[in-house]
């Protein structure tokens, strides 16, 4: 979800990326422990999470509007989640012993990060609960949230703007 919300749709048209730069999103992998600080992120590297948080944004906007997915976003999810191994593997230390390791070389940094999010996206889509996603209730904003309750919209400010605007239509057409 984190990732679908990393490009915010703001009042006035304006919009705010967090992976706009390859700096920013080295910066937004690390805060999610899924790249080492000071990884060197490339624009190739940027294009490819801003491209597949456009994917993840299709699952989520047909699953909540009930819809058959864009088969390139189930393709592009698929892709990512078997470009590196998921499951740890059996590695042996001469001192220790075996243990089990996801291993992920510095050259492979987007990918396993690619993964992970595609496999957590995947996890979100098809768990028990899986209609809990749901777009914000507030326009222009463009997040995605988990339904608790009643809660239609992704934050307090979402929310307050929201209710100003009916109270403002309210008012206005009474005038």
């Amino acid at each position: 979800m984190a990732l679908a919300n990393s490009a915010v749709a703001l009042p006035g048209g304006h919009t705010a990326d967090l992976l706009s730069t390859p700096a920013q999103a080295e910066q937004w992998l690390a805060r999610r422990d899924l790249a080492p600080v000071g990884a060197s992120l490339a624009e190739v590297c940027a294009t490819r999470l801003r491209s597949l948080r456009e994917q993840v944004r299709s699952l989520l906007a047909s699953r909540v509007a009930g819809q058959a997915a864009l088969p390139a976003a189930v393709t592009a999810f698929n892709d990512a989640m078997t470009r590196v191994p998921t499951a740890p593997l059996l590695l042996w230390n001469e001192k220790t012993g075996p243990y089990r390791a996801t291993p992920h070389p510095t050259t492979a940094i987007v990918e396993h990060a690619l993964a992970v999010i595609a496999a957590d996206a995947a996890d979100l889509l098809t768990a028990p609960d899986a209609a809990r996603p749901a777009a914000c209730a507030s326009p222009p904003c463009n997040r995605f949230l988990l339904k608790h309750g009643r809660r239609q919209w992704c934050s307090t400010r979402c929310g307050d703007r929201a209710r100003a605007a009916r109270v403002y239509a309210r008012l206005t057409a009474t005038d």
